[in-house]
Formats: C-alpha cells, structure tokens, sequence
C-alpha cells in the first residue's frame, strides 16, 4: 500500500478530514457562526417576550385603572409636561435610527462608523434620561411623589396618588431598562474600537440593537398613555 504525502503548502495539510476552520468568536458547542448567531439571536427575542409580560402587567393595571377613574385620570395627566415628553419621543427615535446605523456598520465592517454611531446613541440615551430627571425633580418640588406628602387638589386627592404610582412605577422601569442598555453599550462600544467584531461576526451588537429597539418601542406606548389623554398641560 502507497502513501501520498499532502504539498507542503497546503493549508489542509494538518486538518483532520471533517473539520472546518474555527473563528476565534465561535463557542465551542456551536458549528458555525450563523448558528451561533440565529441562537443568541432567538435567546434575546424569547427575553423580550418575558419584558412584553412584565410591561403588559403594567400596562394592563393601568388600563384597569384609568376604566375605573377616567375623570381622575384625566385630570392628574394635566400635571405632565407634554413638550419635554415630546422632546424625550423625538430623542429615543432619533437614538434608534443611530443604533440601527451602528449594526449596519458592523456588517460592513466599518469599526470608526460603528463606534461613533454607538456613541451617539448613548449621547441620545442619556439625553433622555436628562429630560426625565427634570420631569421627577418638578415632580418632587410639587409634591407629587405618591406617599406622606403628596398633594393634590381636591376631589382627587386620595385617588390621583393610583395615577402618579403607576406613572412613577412604568416610567421609572422603562428608565432602568435604559440604564441597562447605556451599560451594555458602553461595553460594545469599547470591543469596537478594539475590533472585536467584523462583518461575519456582529452578534453582539445586532442583540444590543434588539434590546434598544425594544425599550424604545415601549416609550412609544407610554407617551401617549401618560401625556397625551386629554387636551393636557403643555408647558
């Protein structure tokens, strides 16, 4: 029996037949990195179905709410700021339109665009939480924090506490969710200026772009929910 010894060029010559070659962001138990991909990709929608629970309790107690009390309900909304909430709708667009720019670079390939595009959008989201910081410190200086010293012209004294409570609990979750994505950006920002990720490795990006999309859309529906139920304040 005769042997044939592989070219010595050969960039197979000490590849087991079968194998495949490995890039150095696929894990271990996956075979390729679009499988890898379509699974973190999946895992993330299956935790924003989870978050769609969460916020649709939320949602759900105020539609409760706001059923039993409308004419409290629309009072109470009065005392929001619809132009600085309108400001914080136009600023989370805006953040999702410069966090789709930045996956787009990462699949071509283009790291200086990816990391300004997810500076931008962390600019933007902190720009919105900016903004919400005023609304609760105008909050506070009027006493509309539910608890001991709340105040609130009669007859809806007691009862607008059930408005402010829900209005406190949704928009201060929605801000933490953007906390959140701030921090997780600031970690993607950093593996691309250190060029972690190319065109056939964007995964954690695309799944950061995800959540943000999410949180956005979520604002989307608090906006008119919160601000918009009547004919509002508007200064």
């Amino acid at each position: 029996m005769s042997s044939h010894a592989a070219p010595s060029g050969s960039v197979h010559a000490d590849v087991p037949v079968g194998t495949h070659t490995h890039h150095p962001r696929l894990q271990h138990h996956f075979d390729t990195l679009e499988q890898q991909q379509h699974a973190a990709t999946l895992g993330m929608w299956v935790f924003l179905m989870t978050e769609v629970l969460f916020f649709g309790g939320l949602f759900l107690t105020y539609t409760l709410y706001r059923m039993w009390y409308p004419d409290m309900f629309l009072e109470a909304h009065r005392h929001l700021n619809i132009p600085l909430g309108a400001a914080n709708t136009i600023v989370l667009i805006g953040s999702s339109l410069t966090m789709a720019m930045a996956v787009r670079s990462a699949q071509l390939g283009e790291r200086s665009k990816l990391v300004i595009f997810m500076i931008l959008t962390m600019i933007l989201g902190a720009v919105f939480l900016g903004i919400k910081g005023i609304e609760y410190t105008d909050k506070i200086n009027h006493h509309l924090v539910p608890g001991p010293n709340f105040a609130f012209p009669a007859p809806w004294t007691q009862q607008a506490q059930l408005y402010f409570s829900l209005y406190f609990a949704m928009t201060g979750l929605h801000a933490l969710h953007m906390i959140v994505g701030l921090g997780i950006m600031a970690v993607m920002t950093v593996w691309s200026w250190q060029g972690r990720f190319s065109p056939e490795y964007y995964t954690p990006i695309e799944i950061t772009g995800l959540y943000w999309h999410f949180v956005d859309i979520v604002w989307i529906f608090l906006f008119p929910l919160l601000y918009l139920i009547g004919g509002g304040h508007l200064g």
